[in-house]
């Protein structure tokens, strides 16, 4: 896995992220002020959102801009990015700021949305470095993000945990997850179906016990990407 700072040139944070044969380009955007449901709350704002690239995969398939409309995927998809990004950081310190993560799958080889959501937090982390250096922040920079976020998937096959699957395994998975985590290993989020059956008690602790396992890993690569 490996993230580059700085592969875009304009947006205030960009990181290109690579699981493997999966890459996904994360851009965080900056505005100054928040929605109007928003305004006057002290609050600032952090969304997101995903879209993967015609030929990401081993076919083409139509620009959804073309469809004319956002499948339910890309939906469900860029709110878990959205959702897990805002558990990494004090709206309040932020101030009336927004901050939009756009998440482009440039191939896909499994696990994108980890990915994304791994990638992001580390562009998120750029643009709020980029506010704090116009001294546009309402906190102190480092209260602003207080803790950091990443997320792996994990599933069962043939009878064995793995993790970070990539295709051929993701699609032979009898149980699927994603785990999004804290740098201290608490959750923010876990999803998780029986693909082809169910699974017992034991085989949740091992899935939750490996992806925790991953997330530390990953953290600790977040964290040598912006020292």
């Amino acid at each position: 896995m490996t993230l580059t700072r700085g592969w875009s040139t304009h947006p205030e944070g960009s990181v290109l992220v690579e699981f493997g044969g999966t890459r996904v380009l994360c851009t965080a955007s900056v505005t100054e002020g928040v929605p109007r449901w928003r305004k006057g709350s002290g609050l600032g704002w952090v969304t997101a959102e995903y879209a993967m690239l015609p030929r990401a995969t081993n076919t083409r398939s139509d620009r959804e801009s073309v469809k004319g409309r956002v499948g339910g995927r890309t939906h469900e998809i860029s709110r878990l990015i959205g959702r897990s990004l805002r558990a990494s950081i004090d709206l309040k310190a932020l101030g009336e700021n927004s901050i939009v993560l756009d998440c482009d799958v440039l191939q896909a080889d499994g696990g994108t949305r980890t990915a994304a959501i791994t990638g992001a937090y580390v562009a998120l982390h750029d643009a709020v470095g980029w506010l704090a250096a116009r001294k546009a922040l309402a906190g102190k920079p480092d209260k602003v993000m207080h803790r950091s976020v990443a997320a792996v998937s994990v599933g069962i096959i043939a009878g064995e945990a793995r993790l970070d699957l990539c295709y051929e395994e993701d699609v032979a998975a009898e149980v699927d997850m994603n785990v999004v985590c804290t740098g201290a290993g608490d959750f923010v989020e876990v999803q998780g179906t029986g693909e082809a059956g169910v699974f017992a008690r034991d085989q949740l602790d091992s899935l939750l016990d490996l992806a925790v396992a991953g997330c530390a890993e990953l953290a600790e690569a977040q964290r040598k990407a912006l020292a």
